[in-house]
């Protein structure tokens, strides 16, 4: 099966705190290493969003070019998200020259369908600078509800769709200044035309009951409102318009989530140029039995669920006005949008500009990718808003991961490094024996079922459960008991069927964790090596532009999603530990020096 993994594309105006993981990188990556070892051939893409007016305030406030900003934070971002293990098939950007060529091309042929109309519109001005505000650069009072903290393209709270000029009281979130209102032309995406289209796509993937509630109940009672949507901008810096409106309007620019959205083509398209056979990624885009998945943040609902379908429906002429598709031919709307809800700290929300953020660099660098991984999938915002504490935070890593399953590790390998030095050869398995073993190979179609359906923190629970049994199998049996001559043959049973049910184990907990899947494998006398991890390489851009770095790997080595069969005679020597175990108070220090240093 044809699995596409479309996550989320960070913004890169600066490093990525816990809260943007939580909500897309760690979820997407379970799930693409769980399908690439169930069988599936998975295509994962994404890259760094860089276009849109709050990169240019960035850059202004900080003395540089926008194009030497996103260069930095890219690279940072890259590295973060490879650290942490996302098994990115291509992770670039939306400043490479492949996407400008995308996005024009989608832009050109949904306007040749009739699906963009040109109306007038009025625009926020900064009455400082006489620069355009982006939507969500502006606050205010929702018509509708009342929230007074609604954005100028939708309210977070009753989520229907704005414009900065239906705001009561509005002002600008760059100084709080009261901005202009002026009048402009821009292109409109016509979703009125495409409102029937998308209601029967919602009502059709709500009909599959495969979708969490949340978001299928936000994404179909946005379409009560459904209206023109703008998709251009006056601005300098982003995707100018193609040919000859490129000349016509010199100074506009696609909507930062009009190409955003794009992204997950174009990445594609790119994967596929890089391949060296241009036309691969057809295999997940036109292939009507092929799936696809999009992972990201509640906040961003509105644009998988109902901007990205409708440019696809406008792009192959299935709205109300009808047409007919491009080059790219029709494309797969997606099968599920996959959102998270929010994770805070400490019961306020993440805040780079108030200093209230846990940057994934600080914890990769001093405590590593197991402990955050876990505790994201553990506890993180799946289904409802979760909280992030240093006191949990430490203690599953200190309870679950070292007490659990570093512990069941450890003490197998040091049994039977001290009374074989490898694997030994089984004698006649008890009921005890049998039972442990089925409870373990049971496990995959459990836990398989459980992530394929986007349950990952029932899963991993399942999974400790499982290590939980294999402890206890470990009490029943006592094998450090068993000394005699006599018991030799009993004593290697008892130590094999713990090695198959250790390994068996981390390959359970492999999608989950992956670096921790490999240090294993090693302490079991493999090669480090039992699931590909992703690696950073500089590319030039393919279509002459500056050169960047993405994220890529080969996957192909993945193991089977089922349980497999101990080496016997494979050498085992006395291991290390796996797992670092946390110091509640160096843990809290550190990091709180940390979040000073940023603020």
């Amino acid at each position: 099966m044809k699995v596409l993994s479309c996550v989320a594309w960070p913004y890169a105006n600066g490093p990525r705190h816990l809260g943007h993981v939580a909500g897309f990188g760690v979820p997407s990556d379970v799930f693409s290493r769980y399908m690439r070892m169930a069988g599936n051939d998975v295509l994962m893409v994404s890259g760094s969003d860089e276009h849109g007016t709050p990169i240019l305030v960035l850059a202004d406030k900080q003395g540089t070019t926008a194009r030497e900003l996103v260069d930095v934070h890219h690279s940072t971002i890259t590295h973060e998200l490879a650290d942490l293990g996302c098994s990115y098939d291509l992770y670039t950007r939306t400043t490479a020259r492949n996407h400008y060529r995308v996005a024009q091309h989608m832009f050109e042929q949904c306007r040749a369908n009739g699906y963009f109309i040109e109306q007038t519109q009025a625009v926020a001005i900064d009455p400082r600078t006489g620069r355009t505000l982006p939507d969500r650069y502006i606050e205010g009072t929702c018509p509708i509800c009342g929230y007074d903290e609604a954005r100028g393209d939708q309210c977070d709270n009753c989520g229907n769709q704005l414009e900065p000029s239906d705001l009561k009281d509005p002002r600008s979130k760059i100084d709080g200044s009261t901005p202009q209102f002026g009048e402009t032309e821009h292109f409109f995406l016509d979703l009125p035309s495409l409102a029937d289209a998308l209601r029967e796509y919602l009502e059709g993937r709500e009909a599959t009951g495969t979708w969490r509630p949340n978001v299928i109940r936000f994404s179909m009672n946005i379409l009560d409102d459904i209206r023109p949507r703008a998709m251009t901008r006056d601005i300098d810096w982003g995707i100018p318009l193609p040919g000859e409106l490129g000349e016509k309007y010199p100074t506009k620019r696609f909507y930062v989530w009009f190409d955003a959205v794009i992204g997950y083509l174009s990445a594609s398209i790119e994967w596929a140029r890089r391949q060296g056979d241009p036309d691969l990624w057809r295999q997940w885009w036109n292939d009507p039995q092929a799936l696809s998945y999009y992972f990201m943040g509640k906040d961003n609902i509105t644009f998988h669920s109902q901007i990205w379908p409708a440019e696809l429906l406008a792009y192959a002429g299935k709205g109300a006005k009808g047409g007919t598709p491009g080059e790219y031919g029709e494309l797969n709307l997606p099968t599920e949008v996959v959102s998270s809800e929010f994770l805070t700290m400490e019961s306020r929300a993440f805040s780079s500009s108030r200093g209230h953020v846990i940057h994934v660099r600080h914890v990769l660098e001093d405590y590593g990718p197991d402990a955050l991984r876990y505790y994201i999938c553990a506890a993180g915002p799946e289904s409802h808003d979760a909280d992030f504490t240093w006191p949990d935070f430490v203690q599953r890593n200190n309870a679950e991961l070292v007490g659990g399953w570093g512990n069941l590790v450890n003490r197998t390998a040091s049994m039977v490094a001290k009374n074989f030095g490898e694997v030994p050869q089984p004698g006649a398995l008890e009921d005890v024996d049998e039972a442990v073993l089925a409870r373990v190979r049971g496990a995959f179609d459990e836990v398989g079922g459980l992530l394929g359906r986007h349950r990952q923190k029932a899963a991993l629970a399942e999974t400790m459960r499982v290590v939980g049994d294999v402890n206890k199998y470990v009490t029943a049996t006592e094998p450090f008991r068993l000394k005699g001559d006599d018991q030799r043959e009993r004593l290697a049973t008892v130590l094999h069927t713990l090695l198959q049910c250790v390994s068996d184990c981390n390959l359970l907990l492999a999608p989950f964790l992956p670096h921790a899947a490999n240090r294993v494998d090693a302490v079991l006398g493999g090669a480090g090596e039992l699931v590909p991890m992703p690696r950073v390489d500089a590319v030039e851009d393919l279509d002459g532009g500056p050169g960047y770095e993405i994220i890529t790997g080969d996957y192909s080595g993945f193991p089977a999603w089922e349980s497999t069969p101990v080496t016997i005679g494979r050498t085992i020597a006395k291991p290390k530990p796996v797992f670092t175990k946390l110091d509640a108070e160096v843990v809290v220090g550190t990091e709180r020096a940390a979040l000073s240093e940023d603020a």
